[in-house]
């Protein structure tokens, strides 16, 4: 019984040793052979060390590490990948296709109004002139909806506006490669939301009855794929375009260039409109795109870019201070 009970108490202090030793091994191993937070210091420093691009979720242009710079000197600098300030024939075919269909649109409508006056001549130009002075001035208000909109959110791999947002954000890093872009090269990529399939589905819409709306939105979409150019001349010297450019700037008709360079100081706020700039001063003063900006950030938790580059701007927002004087 002795023995037994000897044997007992060796196994018991056998199990308790190995336990023991087990159980050190364990500490040693966690504590002296595995360094945890050197390697997650060394997974951070991986994936920072990985450029950022306006293809990343959170791309802001003038953020640290945003992946794009601001070249030194007047550099070109396309951002969007495959992109070219060259004229290419996709292009000049796209730009063309869309304005004679719009001019077709254009035209189909005024007749339809001629007919619907009973062919009264001077009624027809009178309500078609007021359509289309209504449809510009909304154009300028639907232009500064886009640009705030692709300037502040996605980027570019966001669907159908992708290269739009890219484009209009990194335009902010040198503003003047624009202008070395011809006109079918400038302005073919509002071509994509403002084009045929647009005005086809809305001139379907509308049918023959009002001829009015169809007028009105094919002026629309003609004056939004225009501002791109007048976006273009706002960032060109008076020697730098035809005469007609300075004058159609210096009675209202597009931006002009101190107008929209007060956008192109950071945080990028402010001054959207850039067919005429016509709605730019009251957007500005009643805080219109700020309070969206709020509504957007309640709506999805998701923080406009400018909020991004100007934390004072955002505390504001938030505090419901809209009003923005540049």
């Amino acid at each position: 019984m002795q023995e037994i009970g000897s044997r007992s108490i060796s196994s018991t202090t056998a199990l308790q040793a190995i336990r023991s030793s087990l159980n050190m091994n364990a500490a040693t191993l966690t504590a002296d052979n595995i360094d945890v937070s050197g390697l997650e210091d060394e997974s951070t420093a991986e994936s920072s060390s990985v450029p950022k691009s306006y293809l990343d979720d959170g791309f802001v242009f003038g953020l640290e590490g945003s992946g794009i710079e601001r070249p030194k000197g007047k550099v070109a600098n396309v951002v969007v990948e495959g992109d070219t300030t060259e004229t290419q024939p996709y292009q000049v075919a796209a730009v063309a296709t869309t304005f004679l269909a719009h001019a077709a649109f254009f035209t189909t409508s005024i007749s339809q109004i001629y007919g619907l006056t009973d062919g009264d001549f001077a009624l027809t130009a009178m309500e078609s002139a007021a359509i289309i002075v209504s449809s510009w001035a909304f154009a300028d208000l639907g232009s500064g909806v886009l640009h705030w909109s692709v300037d502040n959110y996605g980027n570019g791999r966001t669907p159908v506006m992708g290269n739009i947002i890219a484009a209009f954000q990194g335009h902010h890093s040198a503003p003047w490669t624009i202008t070395e872009r011809d006109f079918c090269n400038n302005v073919y990529k509002l071509c994509v939301p403002f084009g045929i399939p647009s005005m086809a589905v809305i001139s379907t819409l509308a049918g023959s009855q009002h001829p009015g709306v169809t007028l009105f939105f094919t002026f629309f979409c003609a004056m939004e794929i225009m501002s791109q150019e007048f976006h273009k001349w706002s960032h060109m010297t008076k020697s730098e375009v035809p005469e007609y450019v300075n004058w159609i700037q210096d009675i209202g008709l597009s931006i002009n260039r101190k107008d929209h360079a007060l956008h192109h100081k950071a945080p990028y706020d402010g001054r959207y409109c850039i067919v005429s700039g016509l709605c730019n001063d009251y957007l500005d003063q009643s805080g219109f795109f700020r309070r969206l900006e709020h509504k957007v950030y309640q709506w999805n938790g998701i923080e406009a870019n400018s909020w991004k580059l100007d934390p004072e701007l955002r505390e504001k927002t938030l505090q419901g201070k809209y009003k923005l004087n540049l």
